[in-house]
């Protein structure tokens, strides 16, 4: 175990949190909000944790392995989360400090899932943009990640650092666009500040005031889902509406496939299994949710283009895990959706985005091989002597990699079965068991939006409740085994 690479590359990625500090901290002083100080403080406190860790901790060897990559990523993910969450507590804005983790280890994760109520949101709207910038920003930074973010721009990046990104980036498996980990990670973040600008320009055009198209772009590019308003996005027109739901859809898309139709290659970006699926369900689920949103007495479904525009709005943003909603306030919430709609987007939180995309969920690979799984063990049972190879995306799937995916499936539903049971012991003011349930489902697939109370927010939650939902949200993000692996005991055990 190399000791010194972990908390040295740690104390890279706190002087990484701090100069990223910098911007709300300008955002506040130019506006004269009273937030700067704490930002301005948390940015202190997090370059002297970062340049205590470079200067002390200097490795011998910058080798990193599969070990040192999980822990790199999970201890990393963790910090930020929990300086972060400073500028809130400090300002007052969100004084209980683990209301500010939950805060903010849902923005670094691209949850969306806040402790804040409308009214919060709209008073911070008013009086502290800045604090709502940084809030959106962690989606901004947590959607591509933070370690991938450090090796897009640090000079001396290993070139074991795959190992990292592997740990950190979202899906089955993460492959290299290109032989270098440090030249895959740039070219993922240009493909996703050209995809972010791209969306604050057409955002701007539709009429959305500068501010707010910045940080919904922010929301969007991470598929996190943190509004600045308490109708999150029904309160803009229509235009903002589609410009959000078609980014919802972009960004839940395997980056690789992008920089294939960049460089020309687009019969083969478009042979991919997977982004028909994906593209598939979204446009029959759509269809489904349109015709029981039309058939329905809602009042902002009264037209039927009104129909289709939410029903594709909310099935983007729930199966791109962004969770925002186009639904009028004046109208309710998510509960208010007819109870076939409401179990379609609850199936859409299992299915999420594709693999390398930005998006949360079991990843649409890997559902689609969990279907070839079962497929292949009910032609074994009535053809037991046929090979029954698996292929999907061209490829002949290995026996190992369909393990694999049944492995991580039977721990992440056990995961979700102990996040559920500890939420029904909470007896928080008006929880029932769709809430718990939605809230489980919606933490640990990075969601954000649940049913029943809690689709006004998570604030009815104990505090236990709530730190529980904060790992939930991380190891989620982070694909379970970097967060698991890092509190087992033997990993820490030098061989």
């Amino acid at each position: 175990m190399n000791y010194r690479v972990i908390f040295n590359t740690i104390g890279k990625i706190a002087i990484v949190l701090a100069l990223l500090l910098v911007i709300p901290t300008l955002l506040a002083v130019i506006h004269g909000e009273g937030s700067w100080w704490a930002l301005l403080t948390t940015i202190g406190i997090s370059f002297v944790i970062g340049m205590t860790l470079v200067l002390a901790v200097r490795p011998k060897s910058k080798a990193i392995f599969s070990k040192e990559g999980l822990i790199i990523v999970a201890l990393s993910w963790i910090y930020v989360s929990a300086i972060g969450a400073l500028p809130f507590v400090i300002s007052g804005a969100i004084p209980n400090y683990i209301d500010a983790f939950f805060e903010t280890c849902s923005g670094f994760s691209t949850t969306g899932a806040t402790i804040l109520t409308g009214s919060q949101i709209d008073s911070m709207y008013i009086t502290d943009k800045a604090l709502l910038f940084w809030r959106s920003f962690t989606h901004w930074v947590g959607g591509m990640g933070v370690i991938v973010f450090l090796m897009a721009f640090e000079s001396g990046s290993s070139n074991r650092g795959m190992h990292v990104l592997r740990a950190e980036m979202p899906g089955p498996t993460v492959d290299k666009i290109v032989p270098r980990a440090r030249s895959t990670a740039q070219i993922l973040y240009l493909l996703y500040i050209g995809f972010t600008v791209a969306e604050i320009v057409a955002l701007l055009i539709a009429g959305m005031p500068v501010f707010d198209s910045f940080v919904h772009a922010f929301g969007t590019a991470g598929t996190g889902g943190f509004g600045v308003r308490s109708d999150s996005i029904a309160g803009y027109n229509a235009a903002c509406q589609w410009i959000i739901a078609v980014f919802m859809v972009l960004f839940g898309i395997n980056f690789n496939l992008y920089y294939l139709w960049i460089l020309g290659k687009v019969k083969n970006a478009l042979k991919s299994q997977e982004l028909w699926i994906f593209i598939g369900v979204i446009a029959v689920s759509s269809a489904v949710v349109s015709v029981d949103l039309a058939l329905s007495n809602l009042s902002f479904c009264a037209e039927a283009g009104d129909s289709i525009r939410h029903a594709v709005f909310q099935v983007a943003s729930f199966i791109s895990t962004t969770g925002y909603s186009s639904i009028p306030a004046v109208a309710g919430d998510i509960n208010v959706f007819p109870l076939l709609s409401k179990g379609l987007l609850f199936l859409l939180m299992f299915i999420g985005g594709c693999a390398g995309s930005t998006g949360g969920g079991l990843k649409v690979s890997r559902v689609a091989l969990l279907c070839l799984a079962v497929r292949k063990e009910l032609r074994r049972a009535l053809h037991p002597r046929n090979a029954n190879a698996v292929k999907f995306e061209g490829k002949t799937v290995s026996d190992e990699t369909l393990n694999g995916v049944a492995r991580y499936f039977g721990l992440y539903m056990l995961i979700l079965a102990g996040a559920f049971i500890v939420l029904c012991f909470d007896a928080g003011e008006g929880l029932t068991l769709e809430s718990n349930i939605t809230a489980a489902v919606s933490c640990v697939n990075n969601i954000g939006p649940a049913y029943g109370v809690v689709a006004g927010g998570y604030y009815m939650y104990n505090w236990f409740s709530k730190l529980v939902l904060s790992f939930a949200m991380l190891i989620g993000r982070l694909e379970i085994y970097p967060i698991i692996l890092t509190f087992a005991p033997s990993t820490w055990i030098r061989r």
